[in-house]
């Protein structure tokens, strides 16, 4: 059966920077195997099946893989699959067009809006399914620089340390002293192996971060690296930074009202990625957190299978 799909970058408005993502439409019939054969096939960091949606209301169910197994949740599959889904359903010549539509995951229904204007990149933000939630967490100071290839002097900054969180998918956030500690990291993975923690069921990715970056706009530089998933090094990761909403909230205290930050990932990789995060505070808690970002078309086919 043949199947259309699209290559997208996501979390840019230039072609080949961002994370490329591939969407097949018209999933229905594909066996899970398939799926994944196809996510190895394609061989990018993820691949986002598009299928009818359970619930008549909602715009389609997304099942999302990356070269290893399947995720119940994911930014970048989500903003591009969003933008994707919404260029094909009303054309490139739609005009300026504002939607909200909910896609199901395994994760739970999430909302995201979309947002096309002729000329202009399309751009897609969705509230976060799930809130960060921190896991214990315990590895020296030493064995996390060993794994990153850096010194022990070069991990933490201010009262940020190594934590733990999840919003869906769980990861070790790291923080480093600088742009220059983060870009010194040389990851290993198979120290990564012995020392990473279990959570909710899967092996935590290694998330290493800093404040500010290449980008004069930046508030947070970040690195992403996830061998059990089948992805050495990802340019932008979208469930990284849901789950970094609650280390920026919890370290940094933040007071009540609206905090946008822009956290720019890929740059090492040369595939700068730009990933936009709304977190909303009241009564000392966070009460709603959104990601956001462009995605623009880069190649569409026939898939054959």
């Amino acid at each position: 059966m043949a199947r259309p799909y699209a290559i997208y970058d996501v979390f840019t408005e230039q072609r080949l920077q961002g994370n490329p993502l591939a969407v097949v439409f018209d999933a229905e019939g594909l066996e899970t195997a398939a799926m994944q054969a196809i996510a190895r096939e394609f061989n990018l960091s993820e691949t986002v099946f598009v299928l009818k949606a359970r619930h008549p209301a909602h715009a389609a169910r997304l099942r999302i893989f990356t070269p290893g197994h399947e995720l119940p949740f994911a930014g970048h599959p989500t903003v591009g699959a969003a933008v994707a889904a919404a260029e094909r359903d009303y054309g490139e010549d739609a005009g300026r067009l504002d939607l909200v539509r909910v896609f199901e995951e395994e994760v739970g229904p999430v909302r995201c809006a979309v947002r096309l204007r002729p000329g202009d990149v399309g751009f897609a933000e969705f509230d976060l399914p799930r809130k960060a939630a921190r896991h214990g967490f315990s590895v020296e100071r030493q064995a996390l620089a060993d794994a990153l290839g850096l010194k022990a002097t070069q991990v933490n900054f201010e009262n940020h340390v190594p934590s733990l969180w999840s919003a869906g998918v769980p990861f070790v956030l790291v923080p480093v002293h600088d742009l220059a500690a983060a870009g010194a990291v040389v990851f290993d993975a198979a120290r990564w192996e012995r020392i990473a923690p279990m959570a909710e069921g899967r092996v935590a990715a290694a998330y290493v971060y800093c404040r500010g970056g290449v980008h004069h706009s930046a508030r947070f530089h970040a690195r992403m690296f996830a061998p059990e998933m089948g992805i050495a090094e990802d340019p932008a990761t979208g469930a990284a930074v849901a789950a970094f909403s609650g280390a920026i909230h919890h370290f940094d205290a933040l007071v009540d009202g609206h905090h946008p930050f822009l956290i720019e990932q890929g740059v090492e990789m040369g595939r700068a990625s730009y990933i936009h995060l709304h977190v909303d505070v009241t009564g000392g808690a966070i009460t709603a957190s959104r990601i956001g970002g462009h995605a623009i078309r880069v190649a569409s086919g026939t898939l054959d299978v």
